[in-house]
């Protein structure tokens, strides 16, 4: 933790000259697209990896239709076919979840102070203290107070995101595959998935900002790669 409190606070002692008190929350941006662009190579995989899965769809819908009075059976079979094909059913939440320690590492520099009992929590984004919560915001000075105001704009640029995610997401999920794999519940979970995107929302709404940064910045990143990788 210290190690990566470090950088931060060195990339932020870099950018004061030039964003003042928002230069930790820059940091964090950059810091975050760093991330991002080191785990770049598994999400080009992973969109291999999806293409490939798109490639199998007639086979499954095949397989779908002969088991189609056996879910155990079917799924079993797509199993197989997938193994067959050396693709992975899961390749795609690799890239997603090696962003967790990141996450949880803002999460933890700015919600710990350090042996001097600061750390990085005396840092903020305009008005907005990065240790601080949209709960904190609101009660300091409403929803248009000059921190609330901050998190308007973040809640802003993830609607459009999400929306952006949502719309691509519809047009491209395959219910077939979803079912092929694990039945009703399969299915239930396929068309739910769209949906997931507005989740980020709340998650922006409910831990520190500097971590709310980090998950617009890395949504934003996402959105922008998958329409790059997927067109």
């Amino acid at each position: 933790m210290s190690v990566f409190a470090g950088l931060v606070e060195q990339l932020a002692d870099l950018l004061q000259p030039l964003f003042h008190a928002s230069a930790a929350a820059v940091a964090i941006v950059l810091f975050t697209a760093f991330v991002r662009l080191l785990l770049h190579p598994l999400s080009r995989a992973a969109a291999r990896g999806q293409k490939a899965r798109a490639a199998l769809q007639p086979q499954i819908g095949e397989l779908r239709q002969k088991y189609r009075k056996n879910p155990e059976k079917l799924q079993k079979a797509v199993l197989e076919l997938h193994a067959e094909a050396k693709v992975s059913p899961l390749s795609g939440c690799l890239p997603s979840l090696l962003q967790l320690p990141a996450f949880f590492l803002l999460y933890h520099l700015f919600s710990t102070p350090d042996a001097d009992g600061a750390g990085l929590l005396g840092h903020r984004l305009l008005a907005a203290p990065l240790d601080g919560r949209w709960a904190d915001a609101l009660a300091g000075g409403g929803a248009f107070g000059a921190a609330g105001a901050v998190y308007l704009g973040l809640f802003a640029v993830v609607a459009v995101v999400a929306a952006f995610n949502f719309v691509r997401a519809r047009k491209s999920l395959n219910a077939t595959d979803v079912a092929g794999m694990a039945g009703m519940a399969g299915m239930a979970v396929g068309r739910a998935m769209p949906y997931m995107s507005f989740f980020t929302l709340v998650t922006v709404a409910v831990v520190p900002l500097a971590a709310a940064l980090y998950v617009v910045t890395s949504t934003a990143w996402s959105a922008a790669e998958r329409f790059l990788l997927y067109r």
